[in-house]
């Protein structure tokens, strides 16, 4: 009897932030392929009678990592487990949730699909800057900036034209890219002094939010020693972290008033 894949996601980083539903399958999967940016304190909810098996991928690893964490899913699935692939964030932003529902599919394994929110939203939220806003930003766009080239070797973001085509980018990934983010918005019309907001660990106890402009950015996150997870927020909606910032985080972040 073949078993069963969700393939969910388990939010931005605060445990109480999960869904419901990724709470129930933590508690009842048989197997938890779980990986880097799932929380410690959501891991030690795992029960003792699951079989916990990370599956994390680092920045530099070899791309067959995926490789294997499908097959590990497709293994415990056809021995009639259930399976609970736990991702941070959403499954379906940069997760490659996508991927793995199609691998499942060609080999029909059922699945599931559990969002869960995403730390482009949820990080800017506890930040206390709305990605969108009436009188400041009517749209949004999700980009990553870790994964640079598609298969021709071209720029798989083109930076260039997000200036003119929306107000506030979330770029998700950009930490080590974001002097050369910042060299092509500009090329592309964006003003240097475009308001920029970088959160680090966001929604978390070692949240820190730093401001700064398009052209200082790249700098303050050097000299803040920001590291991944982190996103970058970029537009004028940036500037209201100053104004709404509530979250209790850590040194970068505004105590609430």
């Amino acid at each position: 009897m073949k078993g069963i894949v969700y393939i969910c996601g388990a939010g931005p980083g605060d445990p109480k932030l999960m869904t419901v539903r990724a709470t129930e399958l933590l508690k009842t999967c048989n197997v938890i392929l779980y990986d880097r940016l799932v929380g410690q304190e959501i891991i030690d909810q795992i029960p003792g009678t699951a079989e916990k098996v990370y599956v994390g991928r680092a920045v530099g690893d070899p791309t067959t990592h995926q490789k294997r964490t499908n097959e590990l899913m497709a293994k415990y699935a056809l021995k009639g487990k259930s399976v609970l692939r736990l991702k941070g964030g959403d499954p379906f932003i940069f997760g490659r949730g996508a991927e793995e529902a199609e691998y499942l599919l060609k080999r029909g394994i059922k699945f599931e699909i559990v969002p869960g929110i995403t730390s482009a939203i949820a990080g800017p939220a506890y930040a206390g800057i709305p990605l969108t806003h009436r009188r400041y930003s009517p749209s949004v766009a999700i980009v990553t900036g870790h994964e640079g080239v598609d298969n021709k070797g071209e720029a798989s973001v083109n930076w260039k034209k997000l200036p003119g085509a929306v107000d506030t980018i979330v770029v998700m990934m950009g930490i080590g890219q974001l002097e050369q983010i910042s060299r092509d918005l500009k090329k592309g019309g964006m003003k240097p002094r475009t308001r920029v907001a970088i959160i680090e660990n966001g929604t978390t106890d070692r949240q820190r939010v730093f401001t700064a402009t398009l052209a200082t950015a790249a700098k303050v996150a050097k000299e803040n020693d920001v590291r991944p997870p982190a996103i970058v927020v970029i537009g004028n909606v940036a500037s209201l972290h100053d104004k709404i910032a509530w979250f209790r985080g850590g040194t970068g972040a505004r105590p609430a008033k």
